[in-house]
């Protein structure tokens, strides 16, 4: 069984992936996800998606085709823009639907997975160390803060340690973010002061022009 100190630390790291990226961004890669397995809404993604593709085809051509000069083709057109609107209207209805329990039920799972289980770990291991700090080496109530609020005091609780976790996790990932974006405006500054170069063709091309205008002259 993996020690207690890293389950938190990942679990610590889970919650701040998921509040970085977003639940909607989640769930919408997960749904796409499960649309590509053998799963009972497949079929209608994939047709949907097929559907969509045929309507911006017809879409443009009927935008390409004038309704004066060419009647018949245009309201062949437009026939066969409106059916295919609506079957993507009414396929997109159940994929929504389907779509709305699939989010309910992954923001289910996902708070169990880890707001709720960190909720659980701290309850269940709140009685319990997590390690030990030197005898002496912190104030009275330096230990009690951070032994709150039922482990032994001289040891470091649960609850400590998850803080103790998300501090460090947002400070290396601000600190990463912020070395992309030095990175990324060192890169653009540098493309931006760079001169541009022409090729050497058009140097000798634009040679014998300017000595014909001096010639010119």
């Amino acid at each position: 069984m993996p020690s207690i100190l890293i389950v938190v630390f990942i679990l610590q790291l889970t919650i701040h992936l998921v509040n970085t990226f977003g639940a909607a961004t989640i769930n919408s890669l997960l749904w796409n996800i499960y649309n590509r397995l053998p799963t009972p809404t497949s079929k209608s993604a994939s047709e949907q998606k097929a559907l969509k593709t045929q309507f911006m085809k017809v879409r443009k051509e009927l935008n390409a085709t004038s309704s004066q000069d060419e009647f018949a083709k245009w309201a062949k057109l437009r026939r066969q823009h409106d059916k295919l609107l609506e079957q993507v209207e009414k396929n997109k209805a159940t994929l929504d639907s389907t779509k709305t329990t699939f989010d309910s039920a992954i923001t289910t799972l996902r708070w169990l997975g880890t707001n709720g289980l960190r909720i659980f770990l701290q309850f269940w291991f709140q009685k319990e160390p997590m390690f030990w700090i030197p005898k002496g080496w912190a104030p009275y109530y330096a230990e009690w803060l951070l032994s709150f609020p039922r482990a032994p005091i001289g040891s470091i609780s649960i609850q400590a340690w998850s803080l103790a976790c998300m501090a460090i996790i947002v400070l290396v990932s601000d600190a990463i973010v912020a070395a992309v974006a030095l990175v990324m405006t060192s890169k653009s500054a540098a493309s931006k002061g760079k001169p541009m170069k022409v090729p050497s063709g058009e140097k000798e091309k634009a040679t014998p022009a300017s000595q014909e205008e001096k010639k010119e002259l």
